[in-house]
């Protein structure tokens, strides 16, 4: 097939609730993973941790974690979007990320030095917030990872409905306080069509500086 430009994609996604069995291929997979990561995230940290539940008992298992929705056992692969807000004090991962950086030519030697001082600095001062922050990074990578499904011929299905505790315990996380879940996403092909049930009026939740002046008044 020939995948959707971006402008179709977006256009198109809707939120597919039942799949095909029917499997993804391992260089599609491979194709949708590379897209889902070339997603931006503060200061490039990277910081999201996805996991790609496929065998049949770790489907189970997390569909029993989003009380029993069926999409998840469907499908044949649910990204499972996890965040690790201490990701930034793992210097192994730091340094390759920084390397990784002067070697594109993306950052001078300048810019690296500066970003050793600032993102712990940085960090530090958001306290508990840095666990809102990896979130909001990994729910940027989920959202490349829906339209580049669509894009490629592929349906999804956001998913905010789960008990974290029992995510976490099922991709292996139950004793990591650092990993928060961000949202499940099954892939898959769609087994029926779901029409666009419309969006409110630009005015209604669209402002231009501040909420009390609607856009397009």
């Amino acid at each position: 097939m020939t995948p959707l430009d971006t402008l179709t994609a977006i256009q198109q996604r809707r939120s597919i609730k039942s799949f095909k069995p029917d499997p993804i291929t391992p260089d599609l997979l491979h194709q949708l993973v590379e897209l889902t990561v070339a997603a931006p995230s503060s200061y490039n940290l990277q910081d999201w941790r996805i996991v790609l539940v496929q065998g049949e008992s770790q489907k189970q298992a997390l569909a029993e974690a989003a009380f029993g929705q069926p999409q998840v056992t469907q499908a044949p692969v649910t990204f499972v979007f996890a965040a690790d807000s201490s990701s930034w004090q793992d210097e192994v991962i730091m340094a390759q990320i920084y390397q990784q950086g002067l070697d594109s030519g993306a950052w001078p030697q300048q810019t690296v030095d500066y970003f050793k001082g600032a993102i712990p600095q940085f960090m530090t001062a958001l306290g508990p917030k840095t666990r809102e922050y990896a979130i909001k990074d990994a729910m940027i990578a989920a959202t490349h990872t829906a339209l580049a499904a669509q894009a490629l011929g592929l349906s999804s299905c956001f998913m905010n409905g789960w008990v974290e505790d029992k995510v976490k315990a099922v991709i292996g996380a139950a004793d990591q306080p650092n990993i928060a879940i961000a949202v499940l996403l099954p892939v898959g092909y769609a087994a029926e069509p779901r029409q666009n049930p419309g969006r409110l009026p630009l005015p209604v939740n669209v402002c231009v500086d501040r909420l009390d002046n609607p856009y397009g008044s």
